[in-house]
């Protein structure tokens, strides 16, 4: 079954438009027809039972029935915080971390960072990996779309992150240097936050914030792994150890 997000209020049992790159992509990549059966979902946890009642040169117009409430989400919460790496490694990590259930991504920039983002620059690469999280959750079936916050500066974002322990969370730096295995932690209760560095990997000044700022190094074993290796290893190595894997 072709699944399609919209960002825009569903109404029950009543009819939308689908415009611009989606109705393309249903038209002319999937080559669905009039009749066709969809599911709509919202981002917010709801999913709708469609089908397309209209193709026109505006687009598609759609018959929806009610909203059902469907969770796929995992149980474990996790706040990717991922130093921004360059073109298709950050899509790949930010689509696949999706896929793996994250909860929210915050992109940092960092000393070793290839890419510099800032201003409205900054603002056109979280809309695009907002798009990217979108079709993720397309493929994979999440109803809840993920939050793609806003770029910041490594340091500044620490500088928010005054109780990184996050009462019964939890706060790990994923270190190629070796640290504490998932295997021989708890598992918590609240929210982990995962601290992945880019391509170049951390700075020593910023090695000695992060794990002042409270967060624990994490290893996933001996060999280095690549900034979009990394994350997704440690997002499964997790639902596995405590999640729904």
């Amino acid at each position: 079954m072709t699944r399609l997000y919209f960002p825009g209020d569903i109404a029950d049992h009543g009819e939308c438009h689908v415009t611009g790159g989606q109705a393309h992509h249903v038209l002319h990549v999937l080559r669905l027809e009039a009749g066709a059966p969809l599911t709509l979902f919202d981002g917010r946890g709801g999913e709708y039972a469609a089908r397309i009642k209209r193709i026109d040169k505006s687009g598609l117009t759609l018959t929806v029935a009610g909203r059902a409430e469907v969770s796929r989400e995992s149980p474990l919460k996790v706040l990717l915080a991922q130093g921004v790496s360059s073109g298709e490694r950050m899509d790949y990590t930010v689509q696949k971390c999706v896929e793996l259930g994250v909860t929210s991504i915050q992109p940092l920039i960092t000393q070793r960072s290839v890419v510099r983002l800032a201003g409205e620059r900054a603002d056109k690469r979280v809309a695009h990996w907002q798009t990217v999280a979108a079709a993720a959750c397309e493929q994979c079936g999440r109803n809840v779309l993920p939050d793609i916050l806003p770029v910041q500066p490594l340091m500044k974002w620490l500088g928010t992150q005054a109780s990184v322990n996050h009462h019964d969370g939890a706060a790990y730096l994923l270190s190629p240097q070796g640290g504490k295995r998932l295997r021989d932690l708890p598992r918590p209760a609240g929210t982990v936050s995962l601290l992945v560095g880019p391509e170049g990997g951390w700075n020593p000044d910023e090695t000695a914030a992060v794990l002042g700022a409270g967060f624990e190094a994490l290893t996933l074993g001996p060999r280095v792994l690549r900034t979009e290796t990394a994350a997704a290893a440690a997002l499964a190595a997790m639902q596995a150890v405590w999640g729904d894997f």
